[in-house]
């Protein structure tokens, strides 16, 4: 079995489903602690549980990701769990919310919450977690970004734009800190199969119907299996940007 995370702690955002737990367990089973996060409680102890039970280590601490103050006590609450070695090597900004439609389509009063999310929170995580690996001089943080983000769709217009935004915010801080020895990686996966379409208000005739000439679609452990790739690095090598699509995925 791969233990070549062992003695790491990570902590990993939106982790109550799809990448973000997969991207949790193949952590753990890779010999990891894991700092499990996501407003879901339930969830959350239950994955927990289910990570103890196969020998490995995990905490949940829920909370919302786009409050800076939960992402503070996130972070905080990382550094005081002793089994963890109250330390933090890894840090997976995942959290995140879609939104179907364009700038003319979408509803207008999901923009703020989405960007306070998608951008402001995860800029938060990424400024905090980079302040205390620079002290350390090492680390690993990973951005969930999206195709979208690079190759702007007409059809979530303006989840492209957050994840533009963050995209741009993960290279600005990449060049901050790699001379500290903290490497900065942003993963952009194609259509992923998970309770994420639901939720932006994709439906079948907004966006199944478009997306069923790619064939198979990925599944949130494909997307955990390229984090695992890139962290298994030697440290002196820096995998800055994954993109991930299916493989009938002609665009975006």
């Amino acid at each position: 079995m791969d233990k070549s995370l062992k003695g790491k702690t990570a902590i990993v955002t939106g982790a109550s489903s799809g990448i973000g737990r997969a991207t949790a367990e193949g952590l753990a089973e890779a010999g990891a602690a894991v700092v499990l996060h996501a407003r879901r409680k339930e969830r959350l102890e239950a994955l927990a549980a289910e990570i103890t039970a196969r020998g490995g280590k995990a905490l949940a601490v829920a909370g919302d990701a786009k409050k800076p103050e939960q992402i503070d006590l996130l972070l905080d609450s990382a550094l005081r769990w002793k089994e963890g070695g109250s330390k933090v090597d890894i840090v997976i900004a995942n959290a995140g919310r879609g939104l179907a439609g364009g700038v003319l389509t979408s509803d207008e009063s999901s923009w703020r919450e989405l960007f306070e999310l998608n951008v402001l929170g995860a800029a938060h995580l990424l400024r905090v977690a980079a302040q205390y690996m620079v002290a350390r001089k090492s680390g690993d943080i990973v951005i969930l970004g999206s195709v979208v983000g690079r190759n702007v769709s007409p059809f979530s217009g303006f989840y492209g734009s957050s994840k533009f935004a963050i995209g741009a915010i993960a290279e600005g801080l990449r060049r901050e800190v790699c001379a500290h020895g903290v490497r900065v990686s942003l993963i952009m996966p194609g259509i992923v199969e998970s309770e994420f379409q639901e939720v932006a208000g994709y439906t079948e005739e907004n966006f199944g119907k478009s997306v069923a000439r790619f064939g198979k679609v990925l599944e949130p452990r494909n997307i955990a299996a390229g984090i695992l790739w890139l962290l298994s690095m030697p440290a002196h090598v820096s995998v800055n940007e994954i993109t991930i699509r299916p493989t009938g995925q002609d665009y975006p």
